[in-house]
């Protein structure tokens, strides 16, 4: 374990069970499921001896959610009690434990989860606290009814966005929250500092664009969960909201709504050639922009942003709409496309050759569903799937309802292609030969069906399951949890897995990774209690009105 960090077993207790996970859900019942209020009254307790953080709940009175805490000392995990006739699965209780040894402590608080716990390999930044890596963590730990490490984390990361951020001679905007960061121990003054990384030491020194975004989505979960709207309401709060939007918002030269990045800004964080306007940036970028929406108090400041955002989602709700949308019609139509048109009645407004349509797409795209693909530029479109992309615009709503089943339909109907063995394929297919020389620049790591090239990530269980609620079709999650659990705990959490199907434990994957075991934590309380999706979930904007239906996979 590195002697940097201090890492610990939380004494915290609770659990929250519902059951009936199996039944379908109405687009009326979600609604009610979502919108149902969770009162939680949270008694902060301080252990002396520790310096640790409890949180005790007790729920109101009719309430349908029953907690357990458990005082004992350094517990270990808490297991959720048997509620209803559900039994809990015994790869939660593992996975609860192993969650709570991921811990990271800064002077007596729970700010964080370490990236994995795996002693058998070099540290390199595993060691440290990654802001999308945690997300499941919050999620999983406020589903648990353990808020208070998800605020110390929000804070703490809002107090490392106010530093100086350089990397050689340039400094970096004043919005941009970092990537990672660990705790350092001085054990002659016995004091605690935090260390951040903007992308200086990272790999390839590519600034992570996507953190901004995931703090802001974990700041309205936060609010959603708790009902505690103190925390956005803080000027700190508002003002790191307000600089995370001035970075995405201001005026440039773009001719696209969409967010111009660089290779590497995101999960997938090596040169794997998603540089341009990928579909991960594009949706985590309209979700932000929503949850700020709801985040923002009206005073003069939050009403010019919130004006500026209201501008920014209809130009970007269409854009992703029309041209990333990908279904049988529009491959067709692509297809024949003439090319170099030239005025604003142009057809093929991207100038996409339809000689550039890669073999694979014509028979992995099914009859009835469709998705949004991976990227689209002048003159380029990638048409690979990107899981995180695609279950993110189902979640934000950036997906229209018609769009939202299409992409299910194409999970179901190319189940052994994206799921496979171990969910879930993070892009689909693989690149290889000279396309992964010339894309990756050989990169070791990303060779064909590994890691970030078609590698299968157990943490995207979370956003399936979320996903698959949302759209009314939970039995696709429960597919998916079920096949996962055969293999999780018996090969210790790994990171990802490789292979045309996902058969094999990756081979540079860390073991214990915390996403891993949180995701499917949050995938499995979320399937068990519905309303848990309120966290991450926002019904579609009827002012956004959708895209006129162009496909017949649209109609089911």
């Amino acid at each position: 374990m590195p002697s940097n960090l201090n890492l610990g077993v939380s004494q915290n207790g609770g659990s929250s069970v519902n059951v009936n996970a199996g039944m379908e859900l109405e687009d009326s019942d979600l609604s009610r499921v979502l919108d149902r209020p969770r009162h939680l009254n949270i008694e902060r307790q301080r252990s002396c001896q520790q310096g640790e953080v409890s949180i005790g709940i007790s729920p109101r009175r009719g309430d349908i959610f029953d907690y357990v805490f458990s005082p004992g000392r350094r517990s270990g995990f808490n297991t959720p009690r048997v509620e209803n006739g559900f039994d809990t699965h015994p790869v939660v209780a593992e996975a609860w434990e192993a969650l709570r040894r991921s811990l990271v402590y800064f002077r007596g608080q729970p700010v964080g989860t370490i990236a994995a716990l795996d002693n058998s390999e070099e540290n390199l930044n595993y060691d440290q606290v990654f802001v999308r890596d945690f997300v499941p963590s919050a999620l999983a730990f406020l589903m648990n009814g353990e808020p208070e490490i998800v605020k110390n984390f929000i804070l703490k990361t809002l107090r490392l966005q106010s530093w100086e951020k350089k990397i050689d001679r340039f400094q970096l905007g004043e919005g941009v929250m970092p990537a990672s960061f660990k705790v350092l121990h001085d054990p002659v003054r016995n004091y605690e500092t935090l260390i951040a990384d903007f992308g200086e030491s990272a790999i390839g020194r590519v600034a992570p664009v996507d953190s901004g975004f995931w703090w802001i989505i974990l700041l309205r979960a936060y609010t959603k969960s708790t009902g505690d709207t103190s925390l956005a309401e803080r000027p700190e709060c508002q003002k790191g909201i307000r600089l995370i939007l001035s970075l995405c918002l201001s005026e440039g030269f773009d001719t696209f709504p969409t967010l111009l990045c660089a290779d590497g800004c995101c999960m997938i964080d090596r040169r794997m050639g998603v540089y341009g306007y990928p579909i991960e940036i594009q949706a985590l970028f309209f979700m932000a922009l929503r949850c700020a929406m709801i985040l923002l108090k009206q005073d003069m400041e939050g009403k010019e942003f919130v004006e500026r955002i209201v501008k920014r989602l209809h130009a970007l709700s269409y854009h992703m709409r029309s041209y990333f949308w990908l279904d049988l019609k529009q491959l067709n139509d692509i297809y024949r496309y003439k090319t170099e048109e030239y005025s604003h009645t142009a057809v093929n407004k991207f100038n996409v050759i339809p000689d550039s349509l890669p073999d694979w797409v014509f028979d992995f795209m099914p009859t009835r569903g469709g998705y949004f693909v991976g990227n689209v530029s002048p003159a380029r479109m990638d048409f690979r799937w990107f899981c995180l992309g695609n279950c993110i615009a189902i979640l934000s709503s950036l997906a229209t309802p018609e769009q939202s089943t299409a992409i299910m339909d194409l999970i179901e109907s190319r189940w052994e292609e994206l799921v496979g063995e171990m969910p879930l394929k993070v892009c689909y297919p693989a690149i290889d030969n000279h396309e992964w020389r010339i894309t990756t620049g050989c990169d070791p790591k990303n060779t064909r069906w590994s890691y970030h090239n078609g590698g299968s990530w157990p943490v995207l269980l979370w956003l399936l399951t979320a996903a698959c609620i949302k759209t009314g079709r939970p039995q696709i999650a429960r597919r998916a949890i079920e096949l996962a659990e055969t293999r999780l705990l018996g090969d210790n959490w790994p990171e990802y897995y490789d292979g045309k199907s996902g058969h094999y434990i990756g081979k540079q994957a860390r073991k214990f990774q915390t996403w891993s075991i949180a995701g499917y934590l949050v995938a499995k309380m979320m399937l068990e209690d519905p309303s848990h999706l309120g966290m991450v979930s926002i019904e579609e904007d009827k002012q956004m009105k959708p895209l006129i239906k162009r496909s017949n996979s649209w109609t089911f």
